[in-house]
């Protein structure tokens, strides 16, 4: 295991973007398909780089605060109406 977290020490800016667009296309740069194996040591390579270098919010596989957007907001009673919608 030493030796792939020496390989991802050893990863620059540039591979980090050469790798991460053969994932994306399925490719590499000379056009030669990569096999299953290499998109899955790829992909792994790109997540603990990203790990090490990138803030949380522009790493792979981010989604965003997880909280529901409908705790922040009230939802309005369109069955019944409330003393507060009624005017006196």
């Amino acid at each position: 295991m030493s030796s792939f977290l020496e390989t991802i020490e050893n990863i620059t800016p540039e591979i980090y973007q050469s790798l991460k667009l053969a994932v994306e296309i399925g490719k590499w740069a000379d056009g030669r398909k990569l096999t299953q194996e290499q998109k899955e040591l790829c992909l792994q390579a790109l997540i603990a780089w990203e790990v090490q270098n990138l803030p949380e919010d522009q790493r792979i596989g981010y989604m965003g605060p997880q909280e529901c957007s409908s705790k922040s907001a009230p939802v309005p009673n369109l069955l019944f109406k409330t003393s507060a919608d009624t005017l006196h």
